[in-house]
């Protein structure tokens, strides 16, 4: 664990990308970010294990920084029915066997929901580990504070004041304001 900024955590995070076979004659194979691994060593696309059609690999392992400023996304992320990681996925520049690289691993859901705006990524929500939920957990508590909410209430405000529909009272109006337009009669 090192730290970049103050007051911020940062653990390795390996991503596991399965690759299946494609669903449509267009597409060859179809790939999803199924799991993180905390604490991983350096990898690149290594084979973790092949069932009958499906391969997982360890695509890549990359930063995840947990940033005080953020503490809140983390707070509403742990309290979701299965807190989860995001892992941003973008298409590889070089042709070979993997079309996708591997571009940001996070646990903002804030920040995963802003790369949902592109077509170009993908973005997979991935459940967090007990042991990596523990350590974001941690960090939001010591962290973070819930602010209080506090109702704005108006000030100086007659509210025994009455409008009746009048409106302006320098305008000289013989009826309601907010009523609608009457046509005049036109004459031929």
């Amino acid at each position: 664990m090192t730290q970049t900024f103050p007051n911020s955590r940062t653990i390795p995070l390996g991503v596991v990308v399965r690759r299946t076979p494609g669903a449509t004659r267009w597409a060859k194979f179809a790939w999803k970010a199924t799991a993180v691994l905390p604490g991983a060593g350096e990898a690149d696309w290594k084979v973790l294990r092949t069932e009958e059609n499906a391969t997982e690999f360890h695509a890549a392992t990359l930063p995840l920084t947990l940033y005080v400023s953020d503490a809140e996304a983390y707070a509403h992320e742990l309290q979701t029915r299965a807190p989860s990681v995001y892992a941003v996925l973008r298409q590889n520049e070089q042709t070979g066997d993997h079309p996708w690289k591997v571009a940001l691993v996070t646990a903002s859901p804030y920040e995963g929901q802003d790369y949902c705006d592109s077509s170009e990524e993908l973005v997979e929500k991935i459940v967090m580990p007990e042991g990596l939920r523990a350590w974001i957990a941690d960090f939001v508590d010591t962290y973070y504070e819930e602010e209080a909410f506090v109702k704005r209430r108006r000030k100086n405000m007659d509210v025994n004041r009455s409008d009746n529909g009048i409106g302006d009272p320098r305008i000289k109006q013989a009826n309601d304001v907010y009523s609608a337009p009457r046509r005049k009669a036109v004459v031929n």
